[in-house]
């Protein structure tokens, strides 16, 4: 299928490394120009030179996302370089554990780290989304849904995430941009394989967690997360907004003693 991506531009924070990569390879194998806003440059450079772009098709804005001047500053530079923005795709946050026992400054400053830049980044992009007809997708997470325990500040920022998709997508849909979020639940990453290897028995950690995933008993790759972003971004999908989707293999919503529990 021919996304009809070439001769657009594509935004996506956070995108260097793990489920953030993911997203910038497919987006740059569908033909797109990606800007990455990311922290970390050198491994986005690694990124580039491993796809085979040219700093034409794929490059790194160093961005401090939690600093509005550097938010503003990243779209003027985006568009000084590329012309135009199609897609913002909302992927940075960090589950940094602000929870009950932590103090009220932890806890605001989570939400700062979670959830400004997103903000930010759309509020200065506004006028290009709005003259291109463009897309946003957030990035969210299982936890505001299920909860997780022990991280106030990372679910309320990504309930709000989801709170935003809805908002956004009333308040845009006149000017025809659309806006969805998309949910990862447990996805092998770089980042989630050093969180098992942590652990006195990653293989049987890792099994339990497998077997509360529905769908194949098996972790969602960061693969087919991008992909549902990238379709959700593109014209094929030019009916779609307000959603929050799920590509999750039935983690979030079904059952969990599905295949457990034996009826007479």
């Amino acid at each position: 299928m021919n996304l009809e991506l070439q001769d657009k531009v594509a935004i996506v924070t956070g995108g260097a490394k793990g489920i953030g990569a993911a997203i910038v390879r497919s987006f740059f194998e569908e033909g797109a120009t990606v800007v990455i806003l990311d922290r970390n440059p050198d491994i986005a450079k690694s990124l580039i030179e491993e796809l085979g772009a040219s700093q034409e098709q794929v490059f790194c804005i160093e961005t401090e996302l939690t600093v509005e001047a550097a938010c503003k500053s990243a779209i003027e530079q985006t568009l000084k370089k590329t012309g135009r923005i199609d897609y913002l795709i909302h992927n940075a946050g960090t589950n940094d554990g602000a929870g009950l026992d932590s103090s009220a400054e932890s806890f605001f400053s989570s939400l700062k780290k979670n959830l400004m830049h997103v903000f930010a980044l759309t509020h200065f992009a506004l006028d290009e989304l709005i003259k291109n007809k463009g897309t946003v997708i957030n990035i969210g997470s299982k936890v505001a849904e299920t909860g997780q325990g022990g991280t106030s500040g990372y679910a309320a920022s990504k309930g709000a995430m989801n709170a935003l998709t809805r908002e956004w997508a009333l308040d845009l849909a006149e000017k025809e941009v659309r806006v969805n979020a998309v949910i990862p639940a447990e996805v092998m990453t770089p980042m989630y394989q050093r969180w098992l290897d942590s652990l006195s028995n990653p293989n049987k950690t890792l099994q339990s967690i497998e077997e509360n995933i529905p769908l194949g008993k098996r972790m969602t790759t960061d693969r087919e997360i991008a992909d549902a972003v990238v379709f959700l971004a593109s014209p094929r999908s030019s009916h779609t907004t307000g959603q929050i989707f799920y590509p999750d293999g039935g983690y979030a919503h079904l059952d969990r003693s599905y295949g457990k529990i034996q009826l007479d």
